[in-house]
């Protein structure tokens, strides 16, 4: 299954596409796709909802993961980055995939086993089981790959499928 993970942003929307198989994972591509801040907003939406569009056409994976908003501090900075998450699941809807959310603590707790875990905490685990020689970089494209793992060890339980009958 290939599972794309993104992680929402305007500036930085982190992109993570893994190939999940039986708990074992594979990174496919990743990166992140950045818009200028002199952009006009509207201008800066429609680049990552056409990079991102792109990205989908040319992988075609199976779902999304995609984090569910969470913001304590600059109520301008939430709405952009809720503005830039429209456009992302926009995007998935209209290749046709499945979209699963998931919290930050939901992707901490599945890619480390603990929910409070720190953010070199999870990108060393997004490292280690993904096999990559160095740490996805910018965060963000780390984040994204940590929710396609996310994704892949829920699916995984939801089916049971390393459960050996006998």
């Amino acid at each position: 299954m290939l599972i794309i993970g993104v992680d929402p942003g305007i500036a930085t929307v982190g992109v993570g596409i893994i190939e999940a198989n039986n708990g074992v994972y594979k990174a496919v591509e990743y990166g992140a796709i950045r818009t200028k801040p002199n952009q006009l907003l509207e201008d800066r939406l429609n680049q990552i909802f056409e990079t991102l569009t792109e990205i989908i056409k040319h992988n075609k994976p199976d779902c999304m993961a995609v984090e569910e908003l969470f913001f304590n501090t600059n109520a301008k900075t939430a709405l952009a980055v809720a503005q830039a998450r429209g456009v992302i699941l926009l995007a998935a809807k209209k290749q046709g995939l499945d979209i699963y959310e998931y919290t930050p603590l939901q992707v901490k707790q599945s890619v480390v086993g603990y929910g409070r875990a720190e953010k070199h905490q999870v990108i060393y685990m997004t490292k280690l089981l993904l096999n990559l020689k160095e740490a996805p970089k910018p965060d963000d494209t780390a984040d994204a790959l940590a929710l396609a793992i996310c994704h892949g060890n829920v699916i995984m339980h939801k089916y049971d499928m390393t459960k050996v009958e006998g």
